[in-house]
Formats: C-alpha cells, sequence, structure tokens
C-alpha cells in the first residue's frame, strides 16, 4: 500500500515538472500585462493580436503545408521501407542506418541537406524544406510501423491470397487495416516533428519560405511577447486535439481486428 502511494505521487511529481511550466505559458498567454512579469487582469487582446499579423498568419501556413507534405511523403516512404526491412533478410542489415540518420544531429543534417540541395541546384523555398523534413521524419516512421509489424501475423495475407485476392488488395484489404495504428503514429510522429522543427528550415528556407519556429525565433530574440503565449497556446491546443484524434482512430482501428 504504502509502496503503491509513493509510486503515484512520484509519477504526479514527474508530470507536474514536464506540464507546469506549459500551464504557465498557457495562463500568461490570457494576461493583460505586456511585459508578461507577473500576472495582471484577463484579457484576449492578444490572440486578436495575434491573428491581425499577417506575417504569423504566412509562416503557419507554410509551417502547415511543409508539414502535409512532407508527413504523406514519409509516411509512405518509411511504411515500404518498414515492410521491406521485415520481410527481406538481405535488406535488414541496412537497418543500422535508420538508427544513424536518427541520431545524426539536426545541424549536420542541416548542413549536409544545404550542400546537397546546392549540388542538385535546387533553390531554397518550401520545396527543400519538406524535401529536408522527409528525411528527417523517415526513420521515425519506419521504425514506428516496424514495431506494429512486430505483432502482425502474415498467415493473414496468406490466408487472404489462397482465397483469390491479389497483392495490391490484400496490402489494401488485410495488411494496411492490420498495421494502420503504426502506420497513424507515425504519421503523427512526423507531423508534429516537421512542425516543431527549426534547425533544417534553418538551413534550406530561402526568402518567402519562412516557417512558424524560424518566425518566432526572430520574435523571442529580445524579449518573449503575450502574442507567442497566445499562439503557443493555440498550438498546443491543436496539437492535443490531433493526438487526441489519432488515439480514437487507433483504438477503432484495433477493435475493429
Amino acid at each position: 500500500m504504502a509502496r503503491s502511494f509513493w509510486l503515484k505521487l512520484w509519477a504526479a511529481l514527474v508530470f507536474a515538472y514536464l506540464y507546469l511550466p506549459i500551464l504557465v505559458l498557457v495562463v500568461f498567454s490570457f494576461n493583460s500585462q505586456k511585459l508578461n512579469l507577473q500576472w495582471q487582469s484577463f484579457t484576449l487582446r492578444w490572440y486578436g493580436v495575434l491573428f491581425a499579423d499577417e506575417r504569423l498568419r504566412e509562416a503557419t501556413f507554410n509551417s502547415l503545408i511543409v508539414a502535409i507534405a512532407a508527413t504523406l511523403l514519409s509516411t509512405i516512404l518509411g511504411t515500404l521501407l518498414a515492410l521491406a526491412l521485415e520481410r527481406y533478410r538481405a535488406v535488414r542489415p541496412a537497418e543500422l542506418l535508420l538508427y544513424t540518420a536518427i541520431i545524426v544531429p539536426d545541424v549536420v543534417l542541416g548542413i549536409a541537406l544545404l550542400i546537397w540541395f546546392s549540388r542538385l541546384g535546387w533553390p531554397s523555398g518550401l520545396v527543400t524544406i519538406a524535401a529536408g523534413h522527409v528525411v528527417l521524419c523517415t526513420p521515425f516512421v519506419a521504425l514506428t510501423v516496424r514495431a506494429r509489424l512486430a505483432d502482425y501475423d502474415p498467415a493473414l495475407e496468406e490466408a487472404a491470397m489462397d482465397l483469390g485476392a491479389k497483392e495490391l488488395t490484400t496490402f489494401w484489404r488485410v495488411t494496411l487495416p492490420a498495421i494502420g495504428p503504426g502506420v497513424l503514429a507515425g504519421a503523427l510522429l512526423a507531423f508534429t516533428l516537421s512542425l516543431d522543427d527549426y534547425v533544417v528550415a534553418l538551413f534550406t528556407a530561402g526568402p518567402g519560405s519562412t516557417t512558424l519556429p524560424l518566425r518566432i525565433f526572430s520574435m523571442v530574440r529580445f524579449s518573449i511577447t503575450p502574442e507567442i503565449n497566445a499562439l503557443s497556446t493555440l498550438w498546443i491546443g491543436a496539437v492535443s486535439l490531433l493526438l487526441f484524434a489519432g488515439q480514437v482512430f487507433a483504438r477503432r482501428a484495433r477493435t475493429r481486428l
């Protein structure tokens, strides 16, 4: 009984340590004081200022375009890579390259992408940022899908093909629904990684392609304004809703299996 109490208390302290700074940020997004040093009174003024800022709207739009494109491409590539690693032993030694791609520092990846895109003659912009984020996110998607494939029974595919289903039909009707939660988790991870990335975007962005992290960093260079708190609060809410929707979808997918 005593051990259970202390474990619960310890867990509560850890969660408090993780989320109290975020809670403070959310509360101060409604603070009327511009200096953000102490609580003055409740206001929604900073949200109005935020929505009136055209450069922030443009940066948000750029981030969403890049994140959606990078998520779609990295999810497809990562899923196919995970299937190849799981089914073909000759490819399995290449799994080490996935871990290598994950542990490479972002600044090294950003410099490498900058040199590579320059050699290809690609002008810096949203396309190069999205291409860089695909490189960044694909290993995470592949490893997430591989974790799901570890519990997958290949006999389901054999049964479907014995009943006359073609390979493509078997993939869409059997394989993809079975590994769907893993694919969705990988896609959500890729989306949040792309939205959050600053370093790779710093090296691959060009004029007129400023993403939201780049814009925020330029705003907080001298001080943290209440608009930043309001923007962060909206961002946290949007990502939380996305994760909640993903959990509901994954739970329903597991129920149908």
